[in-house]
């Protein structure tokens, strides 16, 4: 029994590997980027990855400072060890650390069945150990305190391959990973290039995999399906130069928050998908060049379901997240801890002020590109976009041909097509229910429409005369298709129009108008207005007759 006068200390289970996260790093682009955030932290200038698919081993290797046997035990072993508060919030060559809580190396030493780990300085030979998963599981499940599991002895002759022209830095072998590697190279080298933005900004630091760098290459496709582009406050990144199929000239956006970001939209939503898995490119938050939230769109529902969502990827760069010492990032290192007011700022300017502005010029330019654009967005009603649309398949033949002058001509026509398409369509619609209205309910025809049927028979009899045509032209050749909405007017609404309103007098209105629509005219804006206000009388009496009957 021990002495009260005895001091005290605290025991820490291993068990308390697995309540930090030891279980939570299951991605393995997540293990890749903790191993490469460590290598930045330690001012490396390379990282080597090493896939082997077949064994379902993979290596990584970096020329970082490298540790000693001090450091191995007591910064690398040493769960929470902060190389911030240890040297303050930048390397010795300066680069601002990405490691804060010391817990991400869990995701390191607990992804495969075995971890082999050698690092060297200048100054020292090789040190380590191995973590065999197997034997930690079950000193966890035995209660053990860390000074009862010690690391396996290194077996040097297993890095033979990696060590040649190693000067300094550290080697890890994973060897059988919990999860076989299905991720082509390819795969991998593109979600590096996207996900580890110091990788492609930083002149100092390149990453490898099977001994080819990471580069702006590897996410060409992405930059090549790029039709439009946002800079906001004007972020440095050499990926925007490679932008060069954007169809718009970029838009500089300036913001009083302190963030520097890219917001981009593809032709197609499809070109966000990353081949062979159901994940897609979306609009991530970094800090530090870490990445901390992927897609930030997921926390504004009711953003994220919006059409232009699915055409939007970027980068933000916030590094006011990462200037105090308030802890905003979850165990896992990605994600920010809910409910931070700093964040929670920035979401409410992206989706108030950014997003919407960004929403309505893309709908602009998707549109001036011919494009659809945004069915959510008011500036336009459904049926002008869907006019607009029909239009641009008609209009397709016309523009092939190549002539500067007649794509003008096209392109002027545009927005009375958005309007008498839809007129005309309107037209067409009421004329024939109220047609089919007069057969169903047996309504005899007044001397005056037999007149104006008898008249138009005859010019239609002269037209196909000079045509020599000799085909039926009307599908139904009844009396009723003769007549336009004034005459089929009279004979459904007996009303006087000298004394009150009716379906008769608003389709008087309606007529002059109606003409020279069904004549492809170009209608001043006045008769545009007049003719939709009076269609919409004629609509609604029209509902109503339907119904009174």
């Amino acid at each position: 029994m021990r002495n009260q006068a005895e001091s005290f200390k605290f025991e820490i289970s291993l068990s308390v590997l697995n309540h930090l996260g030891r279980n939570l790093y299951r991605n393995f682009i997540t293990v890749l980027g903790e191993a490469i955030s460590n290598a930045w932290d330690a001012d490396a200038n390379n990282v080597w990855i090493y896939i082997d698919k077949d064994g379902n081993n993979f290596a990584i290797k970096d020329d970082g400072d490298g540790m000693d046997p001090d450091d191995f035990q007591g910064k690398f072993l040493k769960v929470g060890y902060s190389k911030r508060k240890s040297n303050g919030m930048l390397s010795p060559n300066k680069r601002p650390y990405i490691g804060a809580k010391g817990i991400g190396k869990l995701a390191l030493l607990s992804c495969a069945e075995k971890i082999h780990i050698i690092s060297k300085t200048l100054d020292t030979e090789y040190t380590g150990g191995v973590i065999d998963n197997t034997e930690l599981s079950e000193a966890i499940n035995d209660d053990l305190t860390p000074d009862k599991y010690p690391l396996e002895k290194i077996n040097i002759e297993l890095f033979s391959s990696y060590k040649s022209g190693h000067k300094k830095g550290t080697i890890i072998i994973f060897e059988k990973t919990k999860e076989d590697i299905k991720n082509t190279i390819p795969y991998l080298k593109k979600l590096i290039a996207l996900y580890f933005r110091f990788s492609l900004i930083d002149p100092s630091f390149t990453i490898f995999v099977n001994d080819k760098p990471v580069t702006l290459e590897d996410i060409k496709d992405l930059s090549n399906a790029t039709e439009f582009l946002w800079d906001i406050n004007q972020l440095n990144d050499p990926y925007l130069k490679t932008l060069t199929k954007l169809k718009s000239s970029p838009i500089s956006v300036k913001n009083d928050i302190k963030i520097t970001a890219f917001i981009a939209t593809v032709e197609k939503p499809r070109y966000l998908k990353i081949a062979g898995t159901e994940e897609r490119v979306g609009i991530d938050l970094f800090v530090n060049g870490r990445l901390r939230e992927r897609d930030i769109l997921k926390h504004m529902p009711d953003y994220s379901t919006r059409y232009i969502a699915s055409y939007l990827y970027g980068q933000i760069h916030f590094e006011e997240l990462d200037k105090d010492d308030k802890d905003r990032f979850g165990t896992s290192r990605e994600g920010i801890v809910p409910g931070d007011e700093k964040y929670n700022k920035l979401i409410e300017i992206l989706k108030n002020e950014i997003l919407n502005s960004i929403s309505n010029e893309w709908d602009a330019l998707r549109l001036a590109a011919d494009e659809e654009g945004d069915d959510e967005n008011p500036r336009k009603t459904l049926k002008e976009r869907r006019a607009r649309s029909l239009y641009n398949l008609s209009s397709k033949g016309y523009k092939e041909e190549g002539n500067a002058e007649v794509k003008k001509w096209i392109k002027e026509l545009q927005p009375d097509a958005e309007f008498n398409i839809p007129a005309y369509v309107d037209c067409f619609l009421s004329e024939n229910i109220i047609r089919k209205f007069i057969k169903e309910k047996n309504i005899e025809l007044s001397p005056e429409a037999l007149e104006e049927i008898n008249k138009w028979k005859g010019v239609e009899m002269q037209s196909k005369g000079k045509g020599n045509i000799s085909i039926d032209i009307r599908e139904v050749n009844e009396d009723t298709n003769y007549l336009s909405m004034n005459d089929l007017a009279y004979l459904v609404d007996k009303k006087d129009i000298n004394k009150e309103a009716c379906l008769s007098r608003d389709a008087n209105e309606y007529k002059p108008i109606r003409d020279a629509l069904a004549h492809t005219s170009l209608l001043t804006m006045p008769a545009k207005q007049k003719l939709t206000s009076v269609y919409e009388n004629i609509k609604g009496r029209i509902k109503a007759l339907l119904s009174s009957n």
